[in-house]
């Protein structure tokens, strides 16, 4: 008997249990990581705001700070304030309680659906999805050469991830590599038909890569790391409607790097092309440190 699916398990985890008016909790996989995955707080912050929310007005934007690590295996609270119902846009603050401490906050906003002129940059040319390797396939070639926690993370990914430049798994493959990065994605199995569901499950999935740009220059991505990295913000803005159990491509890029602290932003397109969704973060990098010196960017407080 085969047990759920990736995708069946993050909708397991995007499915808040209502606990008091506009307060939610979510479940926190106990794995070995050392802190809660970003974008699982993040999608599971949008979900409780959703619910405050009728299904006639799908989130726009999104703007989020990460305040303190979350703990794997304890439930996080979710607490919404209702701040504005307006007759377009309708406003929700979530902030994330872990241990009664803080750890997470967001604002989003609602917008009803409204006509209007279009235009937009057109999609990178990149190969299709189906030509280029899946993520996990790589992995399982280099098992043994990797950090055990990138390996197991890389194991439970919801998502199919193909990177569309080949990876580079030594340091002396970065010579001259930019600060960019594509990957192809999608949910490993159905998410249903709910948008929020989907809306908050890509959510989740643009906290995993994004940082990949910061990053390349200076250390392999899926290699031993030098640097402890933390997701310090996150800023999203949804344009159209999508699936996000259907390919999507991640154009990722980092414009600068500089006072320990690396800025992203990236372009999601569906296949055809249409830009869906538009992401921006800023990350904290600093020199790894050995278990004996002080806690790193979550693992304490940054």
């Amino acid at each position: 008997m085969t047990g759920p699916s990736p995708a069946e398990r993050l909708v397991d985890l995007l499915d808040l249990e209502e606990i008091d008016l506009n307060i939610f909790r979510g479940q926190s996989p106990h794995e070995s990581l050392q802190r809660v995955f970003g974008g699982q707080v993040a999608g599971q912050a949008l979900v409780a705001a959703g619910r405050t929310v009728g299904d006639e007005r799908p989130v726009h934007s999104l703007h989020a700070y990460f305040l303190r690590p979350g703990i794997p295996g304890v439930p996080i609270v979710y607490q919404v304030e209702r701040v504005r119902d307006g007759r377009s846009f309708t406003t929700r603050r979530v902030v994330a309680v872990q241990r009664g401490r803080t750890i997470f906050n967001l604002t989003a906003s609602f917008h009803v659906r409204e006509p209007g002129f279009e235009h937009q940059l057109p999609m990178p040319d990149v190969p299709d999805p189906e030509s280029l390797p899946r993520l996990a396939d790589e992995i399982q070639a280099h098992l043994g050469s990797l950090p055990v926690p990138l390996e197991r993370m890389a194991r439970r990914q919801a998502f199919d991830l193909r990177y569309v430049e080949r990876l580079r798994w030594t340091p002396s493959e970065l010579q001259g590599v930019e600060p960019r990065s594509a990957v192809w994605m999608r949910a490993i199995g159905s998410l249903g038909d709910d948008p929020l569901v989907h809306t908050c499950a890509l959510t989740y999935a643009s906290d995993m890569t994004l940082l990949d740009a910061v990053r390349l220059p200076v250390e392999p991505l899926w290699g031993a790391r030098n640097f402890d990295t933390a997701s310090l913000d996150h800023a999203m803005w949804f344009h159209r409607p999508f699936r996000a159990d259907e390919w999507f491509l991640y154009e990722q890029e980092s414009p600068i790097a500089t006072g320990a602290r690396g800025l992203a932003r990236g372009q999601i397109y569906d296949r055809e092309g249409k830009l869906i969704v538009s992401v921006m973060q800023e990350g904290l990098f600093r020199p790894h440190r050995t278990d004996s010196d002080e806690a790193a960017p979550g693992r304490g407080s940054s």
